[in-house]
């Protein structure tokens, strides 16, 4: 196990539809890095922007981008986690790939579709939680309008880290702050939320505000709004054990189920 686990989001300014580019740009970011980062978090869709276009756009699981992140992965000895548009057995899906080291894959199609923009009706939604082993951490990764459902994320898996990322616009941007620092809080989980900035072809601004937090939702590290950069922060899994002992509050959660 690894107690301390460095991490760092980058907030991009997507180009619309083009994963060219995207690529580019967030590989040029990662080539500045450290060589000491365990795990490097993209934003929702981050090859395209949030886009209802999927059959012009989706990728394949062995298509360039799944393969660049590999790459990258491999290359770095590290790990890194976001979604795109993927095409599977003729669905399309707003898919979250975490990528190893080794470059094994493992993936997480968003629960929670957005049905104000239709997201409904074009990607299928997802039914299984993904809980990842990495260096010792459970890390439970999930995506933009997941956020607003706390039963989907709560920690019955007693799980360290919670990864939101995301594609969430600017006039209800103080709802992504408050629910963020709620998940950390209810939960006893580190979090990161990433956040987009810029415009997209739909005219719908993104400000970031990218945040990092730690288990009793105190702020780690926060990146301003519309500001194109990095946020990193190193987590400390033994500080975390420590409180949640102390404190016990998840020795106290409701048992539930989660019917489809």
């Amino acid at each position: 196990m690894q107690n301390k686990l460095k991490i760092v989001g980058i907030q991009a300014d997507l180009v619309w539809e083009n994963a060219t580019e995207n690529i580019a740009f967030l590989e040029t970011q990662i080539h500045s890095f450290p060589a000491d980062i365990d795990l490097i978090v993209l934003p929702e869709m981050f090859t395209t922007g949030f886009t209802m276009n999927a059959t012009k756009v989706a990728e394949k699981m062995n298509g360039i981008s799944v393969t660049w992140m590999q790459k990258i992965a491999q290359q770095k000895q590290l790990a890194i986690v976001g979604s795109l548009v993927i095409v599977d057995e003729e669905k399309y899906y707003n898919r979250l790939v975490f990528v190893h080291p080794s470059g094994d894959i493992e993936t997480y199609n968003k629960r929670h579709s957005f049905s104000l923009a239709g997201e409904n009706n074009v990607y299928t939604s997802g039914t299984e939680k993904l809980i990842i082993t990495y260096k010792g951490w459970k890390i439970c990764p999930l995506i933009c309008y997941d956020l607003r459902f706390p039963v989907w994320a709560r920690n019955t898996q007693n799980y360290d880290l919670l990864i939101y990322i995301a594609n969430w616009p600017v006039n209800r941007i103080h709802a992504w702050i408050a629910l963020l620092k709620a998940r950390a809080i209810e939960n006893m989980s580190y979090v990161i939320g990433v956040n987009r900035t810029g415009k997209d072809a739909n005219n719908y601004h993104y400000s970031g505000n990218s945040l990092t937090l730690d288990f009793l939702g105190e702020e780690i590290a926060h990146l301003p709004k519309n500001k194109v950069g990095i946020i990193t922060a190193t987590l400390d899994k033994n500080e975390q054990q420590k409180t949640r002992e102390k404190l016990g509050f998840l020795n106290d959660k409701d048992d539930f189920k989660i019917e489809f």
